[in-house]
């Protein structure tokens, strides 16, 4: 999977958020966006899950040289973020099931053993709306690292994250990130410190 940005620029209202943006993400490497609060790195974000729609410039998904049509690429990639809903009537288990019953799971890997590997064995039962935050973040990242995919999207993953989650991060991370574009949003060094090049949002004012 690779992503080419040509002049893509996104307004809020009367004022421009970015604006010029040529970038090219190459397949299978790990990106980071950076800049400061409010700089647009969420933004950029949701344009590339198609979440949101830029004001100007053009998004190009492509696969082996072959173009990938925009309203396709979401069977192609998974999306992690803090702000990211998750149905907290379902159980954790209930959950597990609802998701992989329209997305493909990665290989090698079968829902009955996703709680233990998320660190949540124990809790399947469970009602997400009883989660604690760091919980729920687990559920997120562990819904997006595990489904089968050719990119992967992730926003500020260590938000309400204690010190064990944080480790359970990276090693998910470094696990997933082989045979993937990984693209990232963040303020925090450390979450993105194994990345190949990193995008100053900031330039692109």
């Amino acid at each position: 999977m690779q992503i080419s940005l040509e002049q893509l620029a996104k307004r809020f209202q009367k004022d421009w958020i970015f604006k010029n943006l040529d970038f090219k993400f190459p397949e299978n490497t790990f990106h980071a966006i950076v800049g400061g609060n409010g700089s647009g790195k969420s933004t950029l974000l949701k344009l590339l899950s198609g979440i949101e729609l830029p004001s100007k410039g053009k998004i190009i998904y492509s696969s082996e040289g072959n173009k990938i049509p925009a309203e396709s690429f979401y069977r192609k990639m998974t999306f992690a973020a803090p702000y990211q809903e998750l149905i907290e009537e379902f159980s954790l288990e209930e959950i597990i099931a609802f998701h992989f019953s329209v997305r493909e799971i990665e290989t090698g890997y079968d829902i009955k053993t996703l709680p233990e590997l998320w660190n949540l064995k124990g809790n399947e039962k469970k009602l997400l709306s009883n989660f604690s935050s760091g919980m729920k973040q687990r559920v997120r990242l562990g819904l997006a690292f595990y489904t089968k995919k050719s990119c992967l999207l992730l926003d500020e993953p260590t938000v309400n994250l204690d010190k064990a989650g944080v480790k359970w991060y990276h090693d998910q991370l470094e696990q997933f990130k082989k045979d993937t574009l990984v693209i990232m949003a963040s303020n925090e060094p450390e979450e993105y410190r194994s990345c190949d090049a990193v995008l100053e949002i900031n330039h692109f004012k």
